[in-house]
């Protein structure tokens, strides 16, 4: 990018970023300050989103912003999913994986297959019950912004499918862990199982883990809930590329096809950072050394600012309207797919407690 390409994106750019600060703000005002939590369980994004779409809405946005704004889309959206790998660290998840791993696979199978279904009864546009399946079984608003490029979503699309997920992750972020605890009888580990494969967003899976444990005082079923949500969030470098896959093997319609020309090869540079997580672990376990922890938590912080700059571009660019078009099916998929994601998970639980514990 020559110099005066990056000067015509810096306006949309800094936009983004300003967007992203204030929905910060207010999301620590509401979760934090009003609502008690040590971490806010309502995702940025979601803040990020609606302050685009009503600003988006509201006034026109000039062309000196659209170029950055197009950027942040793309280029910025995929440097956060990069990041993202940082948090994960799946050579400790060895041992529980064992467990956890085949009830997501199900879950997410399930779920998939639903949907498919749905696709047809409905008649509801493919992309966005692409996006709306696999921010149900994967990891919500990540999962929809990491495929949106992939399957080439439209903005609207993406918008439509992100207030899906948020609406039914937050219901099920307060409901479940009281459901959970009645239902499994205050066992921590199928509790936790269940809250981490059928909640959306790791934030929520996090907020009912710590409702549960604030509530029936078990801090074992808030970390059972956080590993699985984790290792759950891994399937993103199989889903995305399955996706691409998917979709445009569909929509080819006879011509050349190649799994290398549609390859989200950022997922490599996800798969990377995972990579360079658990080797400096493995470095610096023993000397518990600050500089790679303080490097960590800014991958982090980093990876958190892109995808939520990204989102705050995309409600800037969305248009009401077109969403209204859309009618209410999506939102039918979405409450399907969250209810099927909840009760296949408890029926695959439910056959570990008959033969294997």
């Amino acid at each position: 990018m020559s110099y005066k390409q990056c000067l015509v994106v810096v306006p949309g750019i800094v936009l983004a970023f300003v967007l992203y600060t204030i929905s910060q703000g207010f999301n620590n005002i509401l979760g934090i300050e009003l609502l008690g939590y040590d971490k806010s369980p309502i995702s940025t994004a979601m803040f990020a989103i609606l302050f685009g779409m009503l600003l988006g809405n509201i006034f026109k946005i000039r062309e000196s912003f659209i170029k950055g704004l197009d950027f942040t889309q793309s280029y910025i959206l995929k440097l956060g999913i990069i990041c993202l790998g940082i948090q994960l660290k799946p050579f400790e998840f060895l041992e529980f994986g064992a467990i956890a791993i085949p009830l997501i696979v199900i879950c997410i199978v399930s779920v998939l297959l639903v949907i498919k279904l749905l696709i047809k009864k409905l008649k509801i546009p493919t992309r966005m019950a692409y996006l709306i399946s696999i921010g149900s079984t994967v990891c919500g608003t990540t999962a929809i912004m990491a495929t949106a490029p992939v399957i080439k979503a439209n903005k609207n699309e993406v918008s439509y499918a992100i207030a899906n997920i948020t609406l039914f992750g937050i219901l099920s972020m307060l409901i479940y862990p009281y459901f959970a605890n009645f239902y499994f009888d205050g066992n921590s580990l199928f509790i936790g199982l269940f809250l981490g494969t059928s909640i959306h967003e790791t934030s929520q899976v996090a907020a009912a883990g710590l409702i549960y444990d604030q509530q029936f005082n078990s801090p074992e079923t808030l970390n059972i809930a956080t590993i699985t949500k984790l290792i759950r969030n891994t399937f993103l470098v199989i889903m995305i590329p399955l996706f691409a896959f998917l979709y445009n093997r569909n929509t080819a319609k006879g011509q050349n096809y190649s799994i290398i020309k549609i390859f989200p090869y950022f997922v490599l540079g996800f798969v990377a950072m995972i990579i360079f997580r658990n080797l400096g672990d493995q470095a610096f376990f023993n000397s518990n050394n600050e500089i790679w922890l303080s490097t960590v938590e800014n991958i982090k912080l980093f990876s958190k600012i892109f995808l939520t700059m990204a989102m705050a571009a995309i409600g800037l660019s969305t248009n009401l309207n077109d969403i209204k078009k859309m009618g209410y099916k999506p939102f039918m998929v979405g409450f399907i797919g969250m209810a099927t994601v909840g009760i296949i998970s408890i029926l695959t639980i439910e056959f570990y407690i008959y033969y294997l514990f």
